[in-house]
């Protein structure tokens, strides 16, 4: 195919797709077309390529079988998300192209579930969440690929979003199943699920939380209280199946908090107990709440229980004195607590917006359809039709009103596939609407202008329909409410949240009501607490995730006797707590494996880093206590967890050290500890030690300048030792050399360490470790230029005469001085690893390790200057970057300027990788080296390097002037550029 046609097809970048199509079986001919008809066919492109990496005969079975190419590019090209679980395990691919069959019936094999004697379904022993959630997804992808290879997306929308409502209740009867297994495998308890709001509408999005509220009845005893105690304890794991902790991610937030008092109230009653609640104390909203429920899991005859006693209160609600203003008041009070920054592109609360269309049509329902009970149904689109039919609205009023919902809920369901992310934005960059309006027909909305366009009028359409039907004055006549009852407190919570930065604010309700409910001291506390904690965490990038976070951590030692009181009286400790958590997705995993770390949070000695003699002295007698190897390398690797935990929370509240020398001083004594391990083992093996090892640092962890994710790079030298032949101490040094790799990257709770020698001499293919003599006769008669280079960031980990013979043979290679030959070849691998290395897709000015002015260009500078002069000048020779810099300042072998520029340069790359690494909790992986793109992203990096909330431009600005700053100065320094 040519460019023209590949650019024609959609590609973006018609040169890169026709060079990726060379890696595909059956090339252009076979996949463009397909491709090129997805919502972003550069992102489908680049997706198949790893998923043909990833299992090449899955994608060599597709070049003949159209109709699965074609629902699997779709999926690929309309999700970014689902297409990286897909490459995640390729076998899933399959789920986009077979039918997987009713969902009621996947998602009960999935669990083994079978029916006991009343009825109800219990699951296998051997059933875990984790399968529960997995055939979830395959369905889902089903779906996927039908909604997004459908002609007709809005016509096609009311099915999705029954379908995934269907889904919804067949995961929920599935996570029942699991919950009655371990609590009630007899099914003796009479107990339902019923869904409110989207779910129980049966109009769920693709991401959305599922509202629910619980029923049970006493079982065959007539035991009400231990019915209710059974059923509180099956609600709460069938909403864990769903939402807690397991390999498979979390589906959806399960959110009971339209049940009456909301958190503060039962989760569990009986259908009695809620008629006495709608009887005495119901809110006016509630009643509109009910207007969804719907049961859709458990005992059939308690869920139709709940919904017959339901409907009387529901139609009416209307009666109450005030009704039709408060309605009204809410859908302005709705309005006004939008940010104004995203008012504009706010498609479910803003002016114009589904919210516009449901509040309409919600308030005629509930107005009418207290005598008329065509009108009582619970599907937007059905209350719509219903309406029209029933002469309530215009026929032309109606069918705008539901064309538009129609189109705005597919516009919804598509800007949430790409990221399988609960959002309600129109994205705002050129692209991504670019992608989504692909997605609703890409003849039809070909560019980001036509899909903004065609949004625009579709919410001025709505508005002016909403202003007209909701402010007319015959609802207010026709309606009788009591004003005393027109609180709408729950919805109220949920746009407080929205305001104040709560992507997910039903969801945070739901966590606070998880760490409020009953009335224990503990949830006695956690009342006091969180209204200032939750204001606290919205400072943060992701306050739904702080939130979340400090659910899990509260959950685990909430009952400690030290935790809530800490967090109540110290003056410092629930404020950096709550500074931590909604930025870092590391340290939240790291406080889940040790909660004890948060009571560091009240002493800043607790903060400071261990001293290397401190840490080495602690290691020593871990080593004495624990005679068994294993056991004693696990202590070894906690203590350097511990201190990576501790220097993680001195990042996040101080700002990224980039200077600090904490995380290679933990790295040293974890290996020094793995070593005399090893060293204990052989001399126990042979009677007496044989050999004598020290490792060498390398790399940036030889200049004491390695983050959360490096790896320990060494070179390993050994001497004989007690009589042993240079034979005898060879072995028992490769010995110990594999030993401690394999102490100290053992799979445990603890962090490991990947100890890597491959740049040792002549690579995996040499020796393990060589002696001194070895090692110089080879750099005298072998070594590359690169290898001398190396030698610079060298440095012995340990004292003693070894670890000086090291030090002395290192200087010797690095500094013997260099010829102009040498200069060209540092040179011509510097070009060739700027041309090479680059990841593909990663803008290389964002690229802040091989980039322009990254760590690479600095580093490479100055290591330059110090194998020039370093032979007449021994305080150039150091291993640290920045140190190096700073002696050659002083020297005059750079100039002020460029040196604090080359430092700015550094400093900020290396804090950003790091942040990188505390945001995402990733230990590796290409984007930890690159500066974000995605908001998200770059608001925590934004947040942890000490920007603020609205500081996302302020850090892209830095960085890309202290690079570009740096790599002028490196072409001058380096390639002597003028």
């Amino acid at each position: 195919m040519t460019l023209d046609e590949l650019r024609f097809a959609g590609f973006l970048d018609p040169r890169r797709a026709l060079d990726f199509f060379e890696e595909l079986p059956g090339g252009a001919e076979v996949w463009a077309a397909d491709l090129g008809a997805s919502a972003d066919p550069d992102q489908a492109l680049l997706a198949a390529i790893r998923l043909h990496e990833a299992d090449p005969g899955l994608v060599r079975g597709l070049i003949d079988d159209s109709r699965a190419r074609a629902r699997l590019c779709a999926v690929l090209g309309g999700s970014q998300w689902l297409g990286d679980y897909i490459i995640a395990d390729p076998s899933r691919a399959r789920a986009t192209w077979e039918d997987p069959g009713e969902a009621a019936q996947v998602l009960l094999e999935s669990v083994g579930a079978t029916r006991v004697d009343n009825g109800v379904y219990v699951a296998s022993e051997h059933a875990h969440v984790d399968d529960l959630r997995a055939g979830y997804r395959r369905v889902l992808l089903s779906l996927a690929a039908d909604d997004l290879t459908s002609d007709d997306p809005e016509g096609f929308m009311p099915e999705v979003g029954r379908r995934i409502a269907d889904l919804v209740d067949a995961t929920l009867e599935a996570g029942l199943a699991l919950a009655r297994r371990d609590i009630d495998p007899r099914g003796r308890i009479p107990f339902a699920i019923i869904a409110m709001g989207k779910t129980g509408a049966r109009e769920l999005n693709y991401i959305s939380d599922v509202d629910v509220v619980y029923v049970a009845e006493a079982g065959a005893d007539g035991d009400e209280r231990e019915a209710l105690e059974v059923a509180t304890r099956l609600a709460a794991a069938t909403a864990s199946a769903c939402s807690g902790p397991g390999t498979e991610a979390p589906l959806w937030t399960v959110d009971a908090n339209l049940r009456p008092e909301g958190r503060n109230g039962a989760l569990v009653r009986t259908v009695e107990s809620y008629r006495q609640y709608w009887d005495k104390w119901a809110q006016t909203w509630e009643f509109q709440a009910l207007l969804k429920a719907r049961a859709c899991a458990g005992d059939e005859a308690v869920g139709r229980a709940f919904e017959e006693a339901a409907q009387p209160y529901v139609w009416s609600a209307a009666t109450r004195e005030g009704f039709v203003e408060a309605a009204r008041a809410m859908r302005r009070r709705v309005e006004d607590n939008i940010s104004r920054s995203h008012a504009s592109r706010e498609l479910k609360l803003g002016r114009g917006g589904l919210r516009d269309v449901e509040f309409t049509v919600q308030l005629l329902q509930l107005v009418h359809g207290r005598t008329d009970a065509f009108l009582r149904v619970r599907s937007t689109l059905e209350a719509i039709e219903a309406l029209r039919e029933g002469g309530y609205i215009a026929r032309s009023d109606a069918h705008q009103l539901a064309s538009c919902y129609r189109f705005l809920r597919a516009v919804e369901h598509r800007t949430q596939l790409p990221r399988m992310r609960r959002t309600h934005l129109i994205p705002d960059k050129e692209r991504e609407l670019r992608v989504l309006g692909r997605s609703m027909g890409a003849t039809r909305f070909a560019d980001a202008e036509s899909i903004s366009s065609a949004i625009d009028e579709v919410r001025t359409r709505v508005r002016a329909l909403h202003e007209d039907v909701f402010y007319r004055p015959i609802i207010a006549a026709t309606a009788s409410l009591s004003e005393d009852e027109v609180s709408l407190h729950a919805d109220g919570a949920r746009d407080r949240l929205a305001a104040i930065g709560y992507r997910d604010p039903a969801g945070a309700l739901t966590h606070i009501g998880a760490l409020t409910q009953g009335t224990s001291r503990r949830a006695a506390i956690q009342r006091h607490l969180l209204p200032v904690f939750i204001s606290w965490l919205a400072r943060g990038a992701d306050p739904d995730m702080g939130l979340l976070n400090f659910r899990i951590l509260s959950e685990d030692i909430g009952d400690s006797h030290w935790y809530l009181a800490l967090l109540r009286d110290s003056g410092v400790a629930a404020h950096r707590l709550t500074t931590m958590l909604p930025n870092s997705r590391w340290i939240a995993e790291a406080l889940a494996k040790r909660p004890e770390a948060v009571a560091w949070l009240d002493d800043d000695a607790e903060l400071a880093p261990r001293e290397p003699h401190r840490l080495a002295r602690e290691v020593a007698a871990l080593i004495d206590r624990h005679e068994d190897a294993t056991e004693a390398a696990a202590r070894v690797r906690a203590v350097r967890t511990r201190e990576l935990t501790r220097c993680a929370m001195s990042d996040l509240l101080g700002g990224v050290d980039p200077r600090g020398n904490a995380i290679a001083d933990a790295t040293d004594a974890a290996i020094l500890g793995a070593l005399a391990i090893a060293q204990r083992e052989e001399a126990e093996r042979w009677g007496q030690q044989r050999a004598a090892v020290v490792f060498v640092a390398m790399g940036r962890y030889g200049g004491r300048e390695c983050s959360y994710a490096s790896d320990a790079d060494v070179i390993a030298l050994h001497e004989a030792v007690g009589g042993a032949t240079e034979a005898e101490a060879a072995a028992s040094a490769t010995a110990i050399v594999n030993r401690v790799k394999n102490l100290l990257g053992s799979a445990t709770n603890q962090l490991g360490i990947v100890v890597d020698l491959d740049l040792r001499p002549e690579g995996k293919n040499g020796p393990m470790s060589r002696t001194i003599e070895s090692h110089r006769e080879y750099t005298q008669r072998w070594a590359s230029t690169w290898e001398r280079q190396a030698a610079v960031r060298a440095r012995p980990i340990g004292e003693g005469s070894l670890a000086d013979s090291a030090r002395a043979l290192f200087d010797e290679l690095a500094y013997g001085g260099v010829s102009e030959s040498d200069v060209r070849d540092i040179r011509l691998l510097k070009a060739r690893m700027e041309n090479e290395r680059l990841p593909r897709g990663i803008e290389p000015a964002r690229h802040v390790k091989l980039g322009p002015g990254g760590l690479t260009d600095v580093e490479w500078t100055i290591q330059l200057i110090q194998m020039r002069a370093g032979m007449n000048n021994p305080a150039l020779r150091t291993p640290s970057t920045t140190q190096a810099i700073l002696s050659a300042q002083e020297r005059e072998l750079i100039g002020a300027q460029d040196a604090q520029t080359l430092l700015d340069a550094w400093d900020m790359a290396t804090r950003i990788r790091a942040a990188n690494t505390l945001a995402s909790g990733r230990m590796s992986g290409v984007k930890l080296d690159v500066l974000p793109r995605d908001s998200a992203e770059l608001r925590a990096l934004a947040a942890i390097l000490g920007y603020g909330s609205g500081g996302l431009n302020a850090l892209e600005d830095d960085w890309l002037r202290a690079g570009r700053k740096a790599r002028a100065v490196m072409e001058r320094l380096f390639w002597e550029q003028q």
